[in-house]
């Protein structure tokens, strides 16, 4: 296989204006601070979004361009973290709620057809040839129907992009290397901020998840990632999606100095690899890890 190029590349594929300043924002401002190209592809404009601020919630202002708000939050964050970002152009498929739950909206992105919904994903994939991606897991982080869409995609375009007789009119073809899953809040890292605010004598509002979390199976940790160091730029990056997030809620509830001394990292499941890579055993600290060692031998080339 031709040779990896020097400058790494990271695709961060996510559903909505706002995710990916919630998960692995820090681990993408780090690599930027290194010089890895970062790319965000967002699948969807967020316009089925709800207002999540409460001092927002009720500004007609924001309830009546929320599409146009959303879009300009997101420029904010895209320059806060120092990386480049598209949109693929799928309507949000809002959060369907109820018991029946409703019908999804005709012409949303989770009612696409797989192979119509990764087309735009397998050019920029072709175009910016990332050696690692990520993504949501099979069950999109949590049961979005829009994450759950992103996913299916990201292993889709995954796939394809590497492939010649596949998506002929999208580029020359290209092969990541690494694809991983986000892993934001697991049972452990709950435990331990939980556990360092009241150390601190601070009011903790974890114990109420923790309360409800029960027998749920955990997610396989293969990548922590330090990057306390970048914990600051994430949550402004988060801030600027001033209609998406209370700050004074939950989020931001444990002093970033906590959250750097009981879990430094961020973490990820490594979900893939690429025919012919060997990505190395044990627990990682990098996503390009093996990505790195094999630059000059091995590549995220065309098949």
């Amino acid at each position: 296989m031709p040779s990896v190029s020097e400058q790494l590349r990271l695709m961060a594929v996510h559903a909505h204006p706002d995710d990916e300043s919630s998960k692995g924002a820090a681990t993408m401002a780090r690599y930027v601070a290194e010089g890895v190209d970062v790319h965000v592809v967002t699948c969807t404009g967020g316009e089925r979004g709800s207002v999540l601020n409460p001092r927002l919630a009720t500004d007609q202002n924001v309830l009546a361009n929320l599409t146009e708000i959303r879009r300009k939050e997101m420029e904010t964050a895209r320059e806060i973290l120092g990386v480049r970002q598209d949109w693929l152009g799928w309507v949000d498929s809002g959060l369907p709620e109820g018991d029946p739950l409703p019908p999804l909206p005709e012409g949303c992105f989770a009612l696409l057809d797989v192979e119509v919904a990764a087309a735009p994903l397998v050019r920029l994939i072709r175009s910016f040839r990332p050696q690692v991606m990520t993504t949501y897991d099979e069950n999109g982080g949590y049961p979005h129907p829009d994450h759950i869409m992103c996913h299916r995609i990201s292993m889709h375009a995954f796939d394809a992009a590497g492939d010649p007789d596949r998506y002929r009119d999208a580029g020359e073809p290209w092969q990541p290397l690494k694809l991983y899953y986000n892993q934001t809040f697991s049972k452990d890292r709950t435990i331990a901020l939980h556990e360092g605010l009241l150390r601190a004598g601070l009011e903790s509002p974890y114990l109420e998840w923790l309360e409800r979390w029960g027998d749920r199976e955990e997610r396989a940790i293969t990548t922590r990632v330090p990057c306390a160091d970048y914990f600051s730029v994430r949550d402004r990056a988060l801030l600027a999606h001033a209609t998406q997030v209370d700050p004074e809620g939950t989020w931001f509830a444990c002093p970033l100095e906590i959250q750097a001394e009981v879990w430094p990292t961020e973490d990820f499941e490594l979900a893939r690899v690429a025919p012919g890579f060997a990505s190395p055993d044990g627990l990682e600290d990098d996503l390009f890890a093996g990505v790195r060692e094999a630059a000059g031998t091995m590549s995220g080339g065309a098949r």
